[in-house]
């Protein structure tokens, strides 16, 4: 099974790029001024903000007919010539972010046969955060009768010696450059090279090397099938591409869908290694509790006193009220990472005594909300990258909403294109 190929990819042409690449759907959901500014420089002009719902305008109402407007919108700009095709190829991208640091990646398409979302799949792509499944349906409901998809799927492979990408660097000046822009709303600029013949043959071979089954053992020292890619960003839009798929393989049959661009989804490769991918911890905050009561449930469910708690490899985060800082140590953990076992108590108190939990980024952000009264705040350790893929072959997808990848303005924005949908 070749799990990345190339891919008929489409895209838009000059006049329209920089209004049309947007930034995920899934950023910014906490702050809808965002997109509105982003609409504001859009206006009218063919853009990827209207072949998508923003997450942060899913409760916003009638989904169902914005859904349907995206799909109109889909077909009709394969029929004005929005795009140009660049048939059977791989991309080679340099993002530049907006502190002016560079990330490599590659675009072609990732066979879904080859992923499965389950927390202890042993597919070679597997899911790196727990799938929340309430957020699959309207993604489900947007790719299900589209015509086009693009991506903000990033998806990892652990390459120290950075044998995939380097060669691509070295040689881009011969290969044919497709693009290179600014990307709006201050987020630094992108660029894309066409890989050609060879160079898509080096690439191909040294992605084989990695899925080596006898190089995998020595890297990991673990009897297990391959992990070769591990969704990093962009995970619930991937499963609702299998979801999408299985349900097409349910109506016609495997065997018709052997060929459909339905079996595939183009995502973006990236380096695990990349020196300007940063890991970043997500931090919790929880309101609408009583704080006593709370914490003596924490200390007691996590046995936050004793030996254990007190021994040097304990977990430990840092919990943050009015100012003040805590270090909390866990003594029972019910995970591999403290993330997990927060996570597992919070969902606990949730269910029988209320309150809420959100999601942030950045410790001033939590330092400032846990001021409020009936909130607490909760700053986790960060994840260490070199250890990433070995805690997902050991332990599963992780917890959802463990780490992020860098900021949100320095996330994968839509741009290339693909078309999903003939007949069977």
């Amino acid at each position: 099974m070749k799990i990345i190929s190339p891919a008929d990819l489409l895209i838009p042409k000059p006049s329209y790029r920089e209004r049309f690449s947007v930034v995920a759907c899934d950023q910014f959901t906490s702050q809808p001024d965002y997109w509105q500014k982003v609409a504001g420089i859009v206006q009218d002009a063919p853009s990827a903000l209207h072949l998508i719902v923003p997450e942060s305008a899913l409760n916003a109402g009638d989904l169902e007919g914005r859904i349907q407007k995206v799909h109109q919108t889909m077909a009709r700009y394969l029929e004005d010539g929005v795009f140009g095709c660049i048939p059977n190829s791989y991309l080679y991208i340099e993002r530049t972010l907006r502190d002016g640091r560079v990330r490599r990646g590659i675009i072609g398409k990732l066979d879904l046969k080859a992923y499965d979302y389950a927390k202890r799949s042993a597919s070679p792509v597997r899911a790196t955060e727990a799938t929340v499944l309430e957020r699959i349906p309207p993604r489900v409901a947007i790719r299900k009768g589209g015509v086009l998809e693009s991506p903000h799927v990033m998806v990892l492979f652990d390459d120290p010696a950075h044998s995939v990408l380097s060669p691509l660097t070295e040689n881009r000046e011969r290969m044919d450059k497709l693009y290179d822009f600014p990307l709006m709303m201050d987020s630094g600029s992108i660029a894309g090279w066409r890989l050609d013949p060879q160079a898509a043959g080096q690439l191909e071979a040294a992605l084989e090397a990695l899925a080596d089954p006898s190089r995998f053992h020595d890297r990991y020292g673990i009897e297990a099938p391959p992990l070769l890619f591990a969704v990093g960003d962009g995970n619930h839009s991937l499963a609702s591409a299998k979801e999408c798929y299985n349900r097409l393989c349910a109506q016609y049959g495997e065997q018709a869908m052997e060929n459909h661009p339905a079996r595939y989804a183009l995502v973006e490769l990236v380096n695990l290694h990349e020196p300007s991918l940063d890991f970043e911890p997500i931090h919790r905050i929880v309101f609408g509790i009583d704080r006593v009561h709370f914490l003596g449930k924490m200390r007691d469910y996590l046995q936050t006193e004793g030996e254990k708690a007190a021994a040097e490899n304990a977990q430990a985060f840092t919990l943050v009220r009015d100012g003040s800082r805590e270090t909390i140590r866990i003594g029972a953990p019910s995970s591999s990472m403290a993330v997990g076992s927060l996570q597992n108590f919070l969902d606990d108190y949730a269910r029988e005594f209320g309150g809420h939990c959100d999601y942030i980024h950045g410790d001033e952000v939590v330092e400032q909300l846990s001021r409020e009264q009936g909130h607490l705040g909760f700053l986790l350790p960060p994840i260490d990258k070199n250890e990433f893929f070995k805690t997902v072959l050991i332990d599963g997808a992780l917890t959802r909403k463990t780490f992020s990848m860098g900021h949100a303005w320095d996330k994968r924005f839509y741009l290339e294109c693909r078309k999903i949908e003939e007949d069977v």
